[in-house]
């Protein structure tokens, strides 16, 4: 089904709509990393929301729109565990009941017990989103089910864009915005909002080399729906893109995409806990990845990373740590 992107006063709806639930996250000046650099270099703390990701925004904005024949039919989506926990959460608040989400089969530990802690029943598919997309979808035709799409639904995206909002109301004085890209849900909000309220601002993409999607697309020119990752540490960030930010990137709303390496985004994952003494998953990591990559790039701007996740394994944070 053809998915557009949504408009700014969609994403300013889907803001006064969500606000009920969910308080805004703080835009937080970091000492250590602005001295580090020499840069001004903020955190938007979307690791600190109820479920430790920004998903949760998207979850809202869709779920508080289903009409109650939908509801009835009960939901189902694929997740690598992030949206799955997002989507649970919401429909707990909103006291939406038989909720299937469907995970590859290595999705973190930390991040199934989550979801099962909001009460939704989760489906191990496959070894990647992709396989656990494909099952989902197989539900989706079987029981005639509600389908809560990550990624590439309007709705999802105008509540991911919210964080735009929030940014923006804080300080519209930044010269760069790095933003993780998985299926590009979250930068496709954010440049509609940014790009409408302060068009200089670049909003860069962020990916790990062992996923780079969203580039190659715009480099073949060919949305890439299903991408083959190697293995990597940004599992939130594994696979292809969807069609919402590709037409985003094709209106020219995004400015660049960096590829970040996984030894970057282990380093990035001890900064946080060492320096910001913070939880942050490899996903919610790169943009610090990019910087440590990019320093002169960056030196001397104005520069926002959005912290999108905190759920990691305790294992694989002990182990990046050398503990």
């Amino acid at each position: 089904m053809f998915q557009r992107p949504p408009s700014f006063f969609e994403i300013w709806r889907a803001h006064t709509r969500i606000r009920e639930y969910l308080a805004p996250t703080p835009l937080r000046k970091s000492l250590a990393l602005s001295e580090q650099f020499g840069a001004a270099v903020f955190l938007k703390l979307e690791n600190w929301q109820p479920t430790g990701s920004f998903k949760v925004r998207g979850a809202f904005n869709l779920l508080t729109q289903l009409t109650p024949a939908e509801i009835a039919r009960g939901l189902v989506a694929a997740s690598a565990g992030n949206h799955g926990a997002a989507v649970g959460y919401a429909a707990q608040q909103l006291q939406i009941s038989n909720v299937h989400i469907f995970v590859p089969g290595a999705t973190p530990h930390a991040k199934i017990q989550k979801m099962e802690r909001f009460g939704v029943h989760v489906h191990a598919a496959g070894e990647t989103y992709d396989d656990a997309h494909h099952a989902a979808v197989e539900y989706e035709r079987a029981r005639d089910a509600t389908f809560v799409h990550a990624y590439d639904d309007v709705r999802t995206v105008a509540g991911a864009g919210t964080m735009a909002l929030e940014i923006l109301n804080v300080t519209q004085d930044l010269d760069a915005l790095l933003v993780p890209v998985g299926g590009g849900g979250m930068i496709a909000g954010i440049a509609v909002a940014v790009k409408h309220v302060a068009p200089d601002l670049r909003v860069i993409g962020i990916q790990p080399d062992a996923s780079p999607s969203l580039r190659d697309s715009l480099r073949d020119n060919v949305c890439y729906e299903e991408y083959t990752a190697a293995p990597t540490i940004c599992d939130g960030l594994a696979g292809g893109i969807g069609q919402i930010v590709f037409q985003v990137a094709q209106q020219k709303l995004l400015d660049d995409v960096l590829i970040v390496s996984e030894r970057a985004v282990h380093q990035a994952v001890a900064a946080f806990a060492r320096d910001e003494q913070m939880v942050v998953e490899g996903s919610g990591a790169v943009g610090l990845a990019a910087l440590l990559e990019n320093p002169a790039m960056f030196r001397g701007k104005r520069v926002a990373l959005v912290v999108s996740g905190a759920n990691v394994d305790a294992g694989r944070l002990a182990e990046i740590l050398g503990i």
